[in-house]
């Protein structure tokens, strides 16, 4: 194209170099016609000034559309200038837009935002890889045909553009080599969203126009910059994610911390008087967990405490909260939820931690003590020492069992109990 630009900036100075010497010429026959206005010279100088004019008329002729084109094509590229710097300036108020989202629903707004201003006519799909990172789990749509919307998930074993690491198009054809998940009428780009190393996602630009192959080409490299853009923001956000998960969880067995329960039980207590219903916590040690630790190591333990917490987060429901309250003990609050319901739940738990036992080769069993306010007492902290004195009766009663508090006033309770042997 330079090469082009060149030769054509040549021709149009040498039209500009004959048609400045033919006018020269003329003036010259023009101003000698004067001094010599009769004789042969006169004639000469006559036919001089009808050939320079020719020579003139003739280069005018050639130069004229070339510099008419030449014009059009500097105008071209004033507006493909224009229009690059206006794209450059949107990718900026992404990217500044971006540093505020404070998670996905923010980030998806602005990526819809953009894309409608930048790859207008252009149907797009983000996808960003779940906790797990087994499958990528669709996080914003846009314009796609109402026949063939993105799929809801991903694997990533089934992508190219993930398989091989780069932007992939996935081409209309019995030939072309497109992606399983895609319904084969569209032409999709699918573009990796990487940052710091690390995939965190895929952008997805769509087409199913008859000229869908040119115009999805002419906006590539635009549609990867706004994917990189993106892909610092997501980056970004899973950061943030992973602290505020850290500060809240325990990292071995992903239940919450103490903090946390602390912080929870007492909005569930304040929640449960407002509307006048029970509230129940259960406390769980497991039996014997330092001779555990003492004969088959500590890895052992470990693997043992990640189950139990996986067993009991399997049986409760998604308004209950378990939390690792300290070492091998640990705590599930059961909002509305009286004390006879807790401790049939509790028995549930007691059962699944005892089926631990087959996967290890060793005994693995949990005492439970369950309190309930307003049965046992009136506040966070009663409850909590309620439901430790049960479970201390528990494990002096022989441990793997059951044992509800005793209600206040020290009226009886049935204590219930679910002897393991």
């Amino acid at each position: 194209m330079n090469a082009g630009r060149a030769s054509s900036d040549s021709r149009v100075l040498y039209t500009a170099i004959t048609v400045t010497v033919t006018s020269i010429l003329i003036l010259v026959c023009e101003f000698a016609g004067h001094l010599w206005s009769e004789g042969g010279f006169a004639d000469l100088l006559s036919w001089m000034r009808i050939v320079a004019g020719i020579v003139g008329l003739i280069a005018l002729a050639a130069g004229a559309p070339l510099g008419l084109r030449e014009l059009g094509e500097r105008r071209r590229l004033a507006v493909e200038a224009i229009r690059t710097r206006r794209q450059v300036e949107n990718l900026f108020q992404m990217t500044d837009m971006l540093q505020s989202a404070l998670g996905y629903d923010d980030a998806n707004a602005v990526l819809r935002a953009t894309a409608s201003e930048l790859l207008s006519g252009f149907g797009g799909a983000l996808y960003v890889f779940n906790n797990s990172r087994d499958r990528l789990d669709l996080s914003a749509s846009w314009d796609w045909p109402d026949g063939s919307p993105p799929p809801d998930t991903i694997s990533p074993a089934h992508c190219w553009a993930l398989k091989r690491g780069k932007p992939h198009v996935n081409h209309i054809g019995g030939n072309a080599l497109r992606c399983e998940h895609l319904a084969p009428e569209i032409l999709v780009l699918e573009i990796p969203m990487m940052a710091r190393g690390e995939v965190y996602g895929l952008l997805c630009v769509q087409s199913g126009d008859a000229d869908a192959e040119p115009r999805l080409s002419d906006i590539a490299s635009l549609a990867e910059a706004v994917a990189d853009a993106m892909s610092l923001a997501l980056s970004n956000i899973a950061l943030r994610e992973k602290l505020r998960t850290q500060a809240l969880r325990d990292p071995l067995t992903g239940l919450y911390n103490r903090r946390y329960m602390e912080d929870i039980l007492d909005r569930s207590v304040d929640q449960a008087e407002r509307s006048s219903s029970p509230l129940s916590a259960v406390m769980i040690d497991l039996d014997h967990f330092k001779l555990l630790n003492d004969e088959h190591g500590h890895a052992l333990g470990d693997a043992v405490l990640r189950e139990v917490a996986a067993a009991i987060v399997g049986a409760i429901r998604p308004c209950d909260v378990a939390c690792r309250y300290g070492g091998e003990e640990l705590l599930v609050i059961l909002p509305d939820c009286s004390l006879e319901d807790a401790v049939l739940k509790a028995n549930v738990l007691r059962a699944r931690i005892e089926s631990l036992s087959e996967n290890h080769n060793c005994r693995v069993t949990a005492s439970f003590g369950v309190a309930t306010i307003p049965d046992n007492s009136s506040n966070a902290g009663d409850v909590l020492a309620a439901a430790d004195a049960a479970l201390y009766r528990a494990k002096q009663e022989g441990r793997n069992r059951v044992v509800a508090a005793q209600r206040r006033q020290n009226a009886p309770v049935a204590q219930l109990v679910a002897a393991a042997e």
